[in-house]
């Protein structure tokens, strides 16, 4: 099912986003790349901050964010309240972590993974939905920590 897809990167995780926007674009989501557009350093956190942001506002929607490894992005992503981002290297990671855990971010490493692997795990993550069940009790228990930073 096509949906609403906010990515954003740092400069280490430029060429991946690129090339997942092209690939989610084709797929038929509407995508929407919140940069950066060219390969100037920037701090990863802005741009987790921003993807995060447009995920809160647009519940139906979904993340991605991408740095030279994925763990800065997933760490700061993961700081806002209200998101469950996961660092995934593989399709079956991307799959569990939406039906157990609802991730509505999806962390990748550029430096880590190829454009293949990275498209097939987002078309993994995208396509699976949350399980609920048992699983909403667990999500529920994190969302109540409160530990996690509003925007």
């Amino acid at each position: 099912m096509p949906k609403t897809v906010f990515l954003g990167s740092d400069h280490a995780g430029l060429n991946l986003k690129a090339a997942l926007v092209a690939h989610l674009a084709a797929a038929g989501h509407k995508v929407v790349d919140l940069g950066p557009t060219e390969a100037t350093s920037v701090d990863y956190p802005d741009f987790a901050k921003l993807v995060c942001r447009n995920v809160l506002d647009a519940p139906e929607s979904a993340g991605i964010l991408v740095c030279g490894t994925g763990i800065g992005m997933s760490i700061a992503a993961n700081r806002i309240g209200g998101i469950r981002a996961a660092l995934c290297v593989n399709e079956y990671l991307a799959r569990m972590t939406r039906l157990h855990n609802d991730a509505n971010v999806l962390c990748l490493g550029e430096r880590v993974i190829g454009a293949g692997l990275a498209a097939s795990i987002a078309d993994v993550f995208l396509e699976t939905g949350f399980e609920g069940g048992r699983h909403q009790r667990r999500v529920d228990l994190i969302e109540s920590c409160g530990l996690a930073a509003p925007l």
